[in-house]
């Protein structure tokens, strides 16, 4: 039996095909933090129930209770939803009395919903994931 001592590793040569445009790249790369943040945005959009309260929502401004009967989920699981998507200025909160009522956070975040379900429906996915059950 080899020791890992005894293990040689092969070196790693990076070829640049095209080192200006690589440069170009790295130079208008966002900083590391923002990428992680816009990361953590596509996982919120990833999750098709949160999805669904932020596609009704492009409609306007709405209670957790009518949010709530939208989606089918409880309204303690569609609060801690819009609590999630709030962190992340994906929504934003007006309370009146008792009730909260939410509404997406800018426009940033309604152009970001129209592009991906009008991506969806103008395209035909495939969905490998999926069984053809």
């Amino acid at each position: 039996m080899k020791s890992s001592a005894d293990v040689q590793l092969d070196s790693c040569n990076i070829r640049l095909v095209d080192p200006e445009r690589v440069a170009s790249v790295n130079a208008r790369m966002p900083a590391e933090d923002d990428i992680v943040d816009t990361a953590d945005v596509f996982g919120l959009l990833g999750d098709a129930r949160r999805l669904k309260l932020l596609v009704a929502l492009l409609d306007g401004e709405l209670c957790v209770c009518d949010l709530a009967a939208i989606t089918g989920l409880s309204e303690s699981a569609t609060s801690h939803a819009l609590r999630l998507l709030r962190a992340h200025r994906v929504v934003a909160v007006r309370r009146d009395g008792r009730n909260a009522f939410y509404r997406l956070d800018d426009a940033h975040v309604r152009m970001l919903l129209d592009l991906a379900v009008a991506h969806t429906e103008h395209t035909d996915a495939i969905h490998p994931e999926r069984s053809e059950s």
